[in-house]
C-alpha cells in the first residue's frame, strides 16, 4: 500500500512517478555513543535520550525549538550593528529563495548592516540570511518563470540600489550549519562579504535540496566575496541566478565536495586571486572572466537553453531583460591548471548533462564553445590540457603536489612550482584587456563605476606590471614552497 501526499492543488488525469530508494543500512555509532528517539503525536511531542555519565538534572539541557536568536520582528530594520557576539543554537525553518529566509541571525529585508567579529553556529538550517521578506507567495514558486514573478514583485517592494542590502558581514567564524553558512535572496545586494571562516556546512546531510552551501546567494549584484576561508562543506560558494557587478576574490577554498558553483548568469562576473583546493568547480553561466586563480581540480562548464534569468543596467538592479545562458562569453587569464599525470584529456559527458555538464582538467572543455574564449597568459601543470585555440600559454609535467596543512598559528600550502613559469606570456589585467560581458554590455569594473586593474596577488603583494605571475601569487619563487594563506 502507498500513500501520496500533494503539496499543491491539481486536477484532470495526471501521470504518477513512483521513485524508490534502497534504504541505506544504520550507521554504526561507536560503543557507549548517547541515543535519542523522538514521537510527535497530534499533543505532544515526546523525547527519549541517553545521556551517559551526565545528569539531566544538574546539567544544562536543552531541548533546542527557537526559531532564530537575532531576527527583526519586520522588515526594514536599517543600520544596525551586531559585533562581538556568540550566536548558536537555533532551528530555523527551511530558507529556500521564493519565500522569508529566516536563520539563526537575520537581516529580514533591510539595509545597511554591519555584521562582525561574531561567533554563528550550530543551526538546524541556516546560520546568517540576508534574504527575502515573507508574503502569500511564499514557497508556491515551483519554476524559473515563477522565480522571475518573485523578482518583479520584490522590485516593486524596496529591491532598488539605496534600499535592501548594503551589508557588511566580515570576520565572523560560521559553522555547524545543516543548510547554509549564509544564504540570501536579493537581499544581500551591494552587500561585502570579507574575511569570514565558514566550515562544517552540511556536514550531516540531515536534508537535501538546492539551497546548501557555505555562502549562497540569489542576485549578488555588485557583491564582492573577498578574502573568506570557507572548507569542509557539501558546496562553498553558490552564485545563483543574477551575478552582475560581482567580484569573488582572494578566497581560500579546501576540502569541500565542489568550491564554486556559477549559476545561470550573464555577469560581468570577476573571479580572480583565488585557491581552488577541491575536486570541482562548476561554470554553467556566461559574462565570467577568471584571472590569475589555482584550479586544483576539475572545471566543469555547461550552457543553459532552458531558463530565461535576468540582467540589469550597470550598478542597478534596473531590469534590462531576461536571456537564456547560450553565448559561452568567458574569459581566462594567466591562472595555473593542475592535472592529474594523464597523458591525454580526460572529458566525459555525464548521464545528468544539465547538472554537470562537460568535464576535464583544463580549458579544453571550452572546445566546442559557441563563443570563442578570451584566454592569455595561463599555465597548465601535470597534465592539464589548454583550449584548442589558445596561443599564449605554459604547459609542464611538473606536479605541483598540493597540499594543505591547518596548524595552531594558521593554514599552510604546500606547492611545488616550475622554473619555467618564468618564461611567462602575461600581461596586467584590466578592464579594458577584459571587454564587455556579452549579454548586458556591461564592463568588468569596480562597483562604484570606476576600471579595475588586477595589479595586486592573493597576499596583497604588488604584481610586475609588464609580466605578472600566473596563479594568485606575485614572484613566489620555484621548487618547494611552503605559503601560509590563512
Amino acid at each position: 500500500t502507498f500513500t501520496a501526499t500533494f503539496t499543491r492543488s491539481v486536477s484532470g488525469r495526471q501521470t504518477l512517478c513512483l521513485v524508490f530508494r534502497i534504504a541505506r543500512p544504520m550507521k554504526k555509532y561507536p560503543a557507549g555513543s548517547p541515543l535519542w528517539y523522538g514521537r510527535v503525536d497530534d499533543k505532544n511531542t515526546t523525547i527519549w535520550a541517553q545521556f551517559g555519565k551526565a545528569n539531566p538534572n544538574k546539567e544544562t539541557a536543552e531541548i533546542n525549538v527557537r526559531r532564530t536568536v537575532f531576527y527583526p520582528d519586520k522588515p526594514g530594520r536599517n543600520y544596525i550593528t551586531v559585533r562581538g557576539f556568540t550566536l548558536r543554537d537555533a532551528a530555523p525553518n527551511w530558507a529556500p529563495p521564493t519565500a522569508e529566509q529566516k536563520g539563526l541571525i537575520g537581516t529580514h529585508w533591510s539595509r545597511g548592516w554591519i555584521i562582525e567579529n561574531n561567533i554563528i553556529s550550530h543551526s538546524i538550517n541556516t546560520g546568517l540570511t540576508l534574504g527575502k521578506y515573507g508574503d502569500e507567495f511564499d514557497n508556491l514558486a515551483w519554476t524559473a518563470d515563477a522565480y522571475n514573478g518573485s523578482i518583479e514583485r520584490a522590485l516593486s517592494n524596496g529591491w532598488k540600489k539605496g534600499g535592501v542590502g548594503h551589508h557588511i558581514v566580515r570576520n565572523n567564524s560560521i559553522s555547524y550549519c545543516e543548510q547554509a553558512g549564509i544564504v540570501g535572496s536579493m537581499g544581500a545586494s551591494f552587500s561585502r562579504i570579507t574575511g569570514n571562516h565558514i566550515f562544517k556546512i552540511h556536514v550531516q546531510g540531515r536534508f537535501t535540496g538546492a539551497e546548501m552551501a557555505g555562502i549562497k546567494f540569489h542576485a549578488p549584484v555588485d557583491v564582492l566575496v573577498k578574502g573568506n576561508r570557507i572548507h569542509e562543506t557539501t558546496l562553498a560558494l553558490w552564485l545563483d541566478w543574477m551575478a552582475q557587478g560581482t567580484r569573488v576574490a582572494g578566497n581560500l577554498f579546501y576540502n569541500n565536495g565542489q568550491d564554486v558553483f556559477l549559476e545561470v548568469n550573464h555577469g560581468p562576473c570577476l573571479v580572480d586571486n583565488n585557491l581552488f583546493l577541491s575536486n570541482m568547480f562548476r561554470n554553467r553561466s556566461e559574462g565570467g572572466a577568471f584571472v590569475h586563480n589555482l584550479f586544483a581540480g576539475q572545471f566543469s562548464t555547461k550552457l543553459d537553453h532552458n531558463r530565461r534569468t535576468p540582467y540589469f543596467k550597470p550598478h542597478t538592479n534596473e531590469k534590462a531583460g531576461l536571456s537564456k545562458i547560450d553565448t559561452g562569453d568567458d574569459r581566462f587569464y594567466n591562472n595555473m591548471f593542475v592535472g592529474d599525470g594523464r597523458g591525454e584529456p580526460s572529458v566525459k559527458s555525464t548521464d545528468q548533462p544539465t547538472v554537470t555538464g562537460v568535464v576535464g582538467r583544463g580549458l579544453f572543455i571550452y572546445d566546442d564553445w559557441p563563443t570563442p574564449l578570451q584566454t592569455g597568459g595561463n599555465i597548465y601543470y601535470h597534465g592539464a590540457h589548454p583550449y584548442s585555440k589558445e596561443r599564449d600559454f605554459t604547459s609542464t609535467q611538473t606536479d605541483p603536489a598540493i597540499k594543505i596543512e591547518e596548524l595552531d598559528d594558521g593554514v599552510y600550502l604546500h606547492i611545488t612550482l616550475d622554473p619555467v613559469a618564468k618564461d611567462r606570456k602575461t600581461k596586467l589585467i584590466t578592464s579594458e584587456l577584459l571587454g564587455l560581458a556579452k549579454v548586458p554590455q556591461a564592463r568588468f569594473e569596480n562597483a562604484d563605476g570606476t576600471p579595475i586593474t588586477i595589479d595586486t596577488d592573493y597576499f596583497g603583494n604588488k604584481r610586475n606590471p609588464e609580466t605578472p605571475t600566473a596563479g594568485p601569487f606575485a614572484n613566489p619563487g620555484a621548487g618547494a614552497l611552503t605559503l601560509k594563506v590563512w
